[in-house]
C-alpha cells in the first residue's frame, strides 16, 4: 500500500462524489484522480521523473496543490512541499539539498524563476497554468495511467523541510507508511467520516495541512472545502458556511476574532482545532461560551508526520494542555538519560510510533542527535499530570513562533552577518499581542562603522521571508557573553525595547 494506491482506491469507491470545492467550482473524486493519473504521465514522459527522484511542489493554495500531490505520488517520485513566502535564496538552498531537477509552481511565483535557474541549471519548470486538461474523469484510456503500485510502505513520500537551530532548514523524510499512520490515527481521535467536510484556511505546503487538511478527508471519502478568499474573515467565513464544512483546523488569532466578534455567527462546525501556537485560556473558553462548539487543542511536530497529541472531543479537555497522545502513538517526558519521569516533573518530550520520521535527507549526524533508544527527541520540554494530560513549559530548542510560523534565530542572524559591517548578531523574541512573537535583533558593529536601521533591514528582507525579518534592530557596543564566550541571550531579553 501506498498513498497514491490509497487516495484512487478511496476514488473508486465514491467517483462522482464531490471530493474538492473551490470558490464556486467543485471537483469530484473522478476528476482529482484523473488529473493525478494525467500529471503522472507527464512526470514520467516528458519530464524524464523516476521513481524515487525528489520533485518540488512550489503552489500558494490552489486545486492543483492537491492533483499535484498524487501526481507526484502517482508517479513514483517524492514529494516535496517548498513554503510560497520563501524568497529564492531559501528556495534554491531546498532545491540544492534535495537534488531537485523538477518543481512544479505557477505564473505568480514563476517572477522567481530566472533566480531559480541560475543557481540550479538544468532546472525543468512545470507551471500548473499549462497542466494538460482532464474532463471530470473522463479520460481517452491511451492518456490514463495506473498510480503507482511498486511504492510500499517504507518507501520514502515525502521530505518536509523544517528549520533547525543550525539556521539550515532540515528535510524530514516521511515514508507512505508514516503518513498512512497519521492519517488514521487522526481519523479516529477526530472521529472523521465520509460525510465530513474538511475547511483549509492555512497553507497546503504545512505538514499539518498535508495530513489533516488533504490526505485525511480524501483517503476518508470525505470533501475538502478549499477557502479562496483568504484575505478577507467575512468572506473566509461566508464560504466554509454556505459549503457547510464540519471541522476546522485553524490558529488561535482566527479563534481570538471569532471570540470577539461582537454578534455571534452561525457556525456549521461539529468541531473545531487550534495549534501551531498556544492557544490562551481566555479564548478557548470566550469560543466554547460564545459557539458552543468543541475547540481543542493539539500538539505535533513535521518529523511525526505531524500529530501527536490533541485533547479529546469527549470527556475533560484541559486548557493550556495539549491533551493526550492519539492512537497508536506513545508520549513521554524523559530526561537527559533518557529516564521516563514520572507525572509532574519537567523533562523533553519524546515520541514514538509509525508516525516517526525515517530521519533527515543527508544529514546522518543530525539524524542521530534527535533518536534515543527508538524514541523521537521533540526538543520541546514540559511534563505530565496524572490524568496523563501533557503540557508544554518550554522550547529546548531556540525557536520562536511568529502567527504560528517556525522562526529559528540562528537563521536570521546568519542574514544579518552578511551585511557589510556587522561584527556580531543575536535574535530573540518579545511577545506580541497579535503574532505571538516577533524577533527583535541586538547588533554590534565592526570598530569605526556605524550601521544604519532602515537599510539593514531592507537587507534582511530580500533575503528570507517578511514574517521572518526583525521587528526592529538595536544596535549595541557589544552583546553579553560568558565566561566561554557564549551570547547571553537571557540578557538581552531583560534589557529594554
Amino acid at each position: 500500500m501506498n498513498l497514491a494506491i490509497a487516495f484512487a482506491q478511496s476514488a473508486g469507491l465514491r467517483r462522482d462524489k464531490t471530493a474538492l470545492c473551490w470558490g464556486e467550482s467543485e471537483w469530484t473524486y473522478a476528476a482529482l484522480l484523473a488529473g493525478a493519473e494525467t500529471l503522472a504521465g507527464e512526470l514520467t514522459a516528458r519530464f524524464g521523473v523516476k521513481p524515487g527522484d525528489r520533485v518540488a511542489l512550489w503552489l500558494n493554495n490552489r486545486p492543483e496543490f492537491i492533483t499535484a500531490v498524487f501526481g507526484i505520488l502517482g508517479a513514483g517520485a517524492v514529494l516535496v512541499p517548498i513554503n510560497n513566502f520563501l524568497k529564492p535564496d531559501e528556495v534554491n538552498y531546498i532545491l540544492q539539498d534535495a537534488g531537485i531537477d523538477v518543481i512544479i509552481t505557477e505564473q505568480e511565483l514563476l517572477a522567481h524563476g530566472p533566480a531559480l535557474l541560475a543557481a540550479r541549471p538544468g532546472l525543468k519548470v512545470f507551471a500548473v497554468e499549462t497542466f494538460p486538461p482532464t474532463e471530470d474523469g473522463k479520460l481517452a484510456p491511451e492518456k490514463s495511467r495506473l498510480l503507482a503500485t511498486d511504492r510500499t510502505e517504507v518507501d520514502l513520500a515525502v521530505i518536509i523541510y523544517t528549520s533547525g537551530t543550525t539556521g539550515r532548514p532540515k528535510g524530514a523524510m516521511l515514508s507512505h507508511g508514516n503518513l498512512l499512520h497519521n492519517v488514521e490515527s487522526c481519523r479516529i481521535v477526530l472521529e472523521t467520516v465520509h460525510e465530513d467536510r474538511m475547511a483549509v484556511v492555512l497553507p497546503l505546503f504545512h505538514s499539518y495541512m498535508m495530513t489533516v487538511g488533504v490526505l485525511l478527508p480524501l483517503l476518508v471519502g470525505g470533501t475538502i472545502v478549499l477557502v479562496k478568499s483568504l484575505s478577507q474573515p467575512k468572506l473566509i467565513m461566508q464560504e466554509l458556511c454556505g459549503r457547510r464544512a464540519t471541522i476546522l483546523p485553524a490558529i488561535p488569532p482566527f479563534y481570538r476574532a471569532l471570540a470577539s466578534s461582537p454578534t455571534p455567527i452561525p457556525l456549521p462546525f461539529r468541531l473545531c482545532i487550534s495549534g501551531s501556537a498556544p492557544l490562551p485560556l481566555q479564548v478557548l473558553q470566550d469560543f466554547e461560551a460564545k459557539y458552543g462548539i468543541p475547540l481543542i487543542e493539539g500538539y505535533g511536530l513535521s518529523e511525526a508526520s505531524p500529530v501527536v497529541a490533541k485533547n479529546p472531543i469527549h470527556g475533560v479537555r484541559k486548557a493550556g494542555s495539549i491533551g493526550i497522545p492519539i492512537a497508536h502513538v506513545e508520549l513521554t517526558v524523559q530526561d537527559e538519560g533518557g529516564q521516563i519521569l514520572a507525572a509532574g516533573e519537567v523533562g523533553e518530550l519524546c515520541v514514538r510510533g509509525g508516525n516517526v520520521m525515517l530521519g533527515y535527507w543527508n544529514h546522518p549526524a543530525e539524524t542521530a542527535a534527535v533518536f534515543r533508544q527508538g524514541w523521537l527527541l521533540t526538543g520541546d520540554v514540559g511534563y505530565h499530570d496524572a490524568d496523563g494530560y501533557f503540557f508544554i513549559t518550554d522550547r529546548k530548542k531556540d525557536m520562536l513562533l511568529v502567527n504560528g510560523n517556525n522562526v529559528y534565530p540562528r537563521e536570521i542572524e546568519e542574514v544579518i552577518y552578511q551585511y557589510p559591517g556587522v561584527k556580531e548578531a543575536a535574535v530573540i523574541g518579545r511577545p506580541d499581542a497579535r503574532r505571538g512573537e516577533q524577533p527583535m535583533a541586538f547588533v554590534a558593529a565592526n570598530e569605526g562603522v556605524t550601521l544604519d536601521e532602515r537599510e539593514l533591514l531592507e537587507f534582511v528582507r530580500k533575503k528570507i521571508a517578511d514574517y521572518k525579518v526583525p521587528r526592529r534592530i538595536v544596535f549595541v557596543s557589544a552583546l553579553p557573553r560568558n565566561a566561554t564566550g557564549k551570547i547571553l541571550k537571557t540578557t538581552l531579553r531583560q534589557l529594554p525595547e
